[in-house]
């Protein structure tokens, strides 16, 4: 195994994996460049395989019942790191956790948060740290204004291939999606970046990162096209794909108007989940057909959706092939479930098309 840009780390996510608010940890079970992951917390699936939990898929990534046992198992491995694997609604920090960090710390390891509670704010927890000599990188927070960007205009002389990853809904596998595409390029020899616009992706090693929600809004344009100037200048991409946030027209996070705008996509994929009736987490908010949120995109940017990606939760593997027809038939687009089947049929779509 290659080393890894930070280490091996646990990942915490009691209670919440193989949930909505377990999508970190989920990004990290499937893939990452930056930790070699050796253990989930969650005592619900304890002693199970946590790619198995997941997607069926084995990973040799065990589920510990609590920290304790994750560290009795890694304790003489070299573990550097304890993630914090949650992706609550609001990006709060739940009070249980607190002491989980607290022992993490004692035990050395650094800690690694997405969320919008910053844990270096928690004086306890940042003088234990300091105590320690370990470090806690608050992933979300925000970086000082005199090293934010302003949109400039530079995007329109990148001439690589871009393409946006959006969706009809949050939490809905758009990250995947992008990784799945990025690697099925690359895999046929074609040189791809990905732009990671949260914190999950920057977890994942993306190398071209900003973090979307937690930006000062007069510069989530130019932070947007900063990382897609930088990632171009300095690999010379054949395809650059951006990854979306929120939807549209979710209520509690809309989102992609920044990425149409700014990252001036040449092609955007939908990703979209077609057993959902209402916006995720939020009853009673009908969820936009399909039709209308493609009507949507194509009316606020001018760009073209060549694409449907498909989230098969509520449907069977037996009739995940038929869902992909009837979505077909339904908006005249190719669909594809890249993470059951793979991304091969939409990746040979792009580059027989578009490059």
């Amino acid at each position: 195994m290659s080393k890894k840009i930070s280490g091996k780390a646990i990942v915490y996510c009691d209670g919440a994996f193989n949930t909505p608010e377990g999508k970190t940890a989920h990004g990290l079970v499937r893939f990452t460049d930056r930790y070699e992951v050796m253990g989930i917390i969650d005592e619900r699936h304890a002693g199970k395989d946590a790619g198995m939990v997941l997607d069926g898929k084995h990973k040799g990534i065990p589920v510990f019942e609590s920290f304790e046992k994750a560290l009795e198992q890694n304790r003489d491995k070299g573990v550097q790191y304890f993630v914090i694997g949650l992706a609550p609604d609001g990006g709060r920090l739940p009070k249980e956790a607190l002491e989980v960090i607290k022992n993490a710390i004692k035990a050395g390891l650094n800690i690694d948060s997405g969320l919008h509670d910053f844990i270096c704010n928690n004086s306890e927890i940042s003088k234990l740290a300091e105590d320690r000599g370990v470090k806690i990188r608050d992933v979300r927070k925000t970086p000082d204004r005199d090293q934010l960007h302003f949109f400039t205009g530079e995007i329109e002389k990148v001439t690589a291939l871009k393409l946006a990853v959006l969706g009809t809904d949050s939490a809905i596998g758009k990250r995947t999606t992008a990784w799945l595409i990025v690697h099925g390029l690359r895999s046929r020899n074609k040189s791809a970046e990905m732009i990671g616009t949260g914190q999950t992706a920057w977890m994942q090693g993306a190398e071209f990162s900003m973090i979307m929600d937690s930006c000062i809004n007069d510069f989530v344009s130019g932070e947007i096209e900063h990382a897609v100037v930088s990632a171009y200048k300095a690999k010379k991409p054949d395809v650059i794909v951006i990854e979306g946030q929120g939807s549209l027209m979710n209520p509690a996070y809309p989102g992609g108007f920044e990425i149409l705008a700014a990252g001036r996509p040449d092609y955007v994929i939908l990703q979209h989940a077609p057993m959902r009736k209402e916006y995720d987490g939020f009853p009673g908010y009908r969820l936009h057909s399909l039709p209308e949120q493609i009507h949507a995109i194509q009316t606020i940017s001018g760009k073209e959706v060549i694409a449907i990606t498909v989230n098969h939760e509520g449907i069977e593997p037996e009739q995940i092939e038929a869902a992909c027809r009837s979505i077909e038939e339904e908006v005249n687009l190719p669909a594809f479930d890249v993470l059951a089947h793979g991304a091969e049929g939409l990746v040979d779509l792009i580059i027989k098309n578009y490059l």
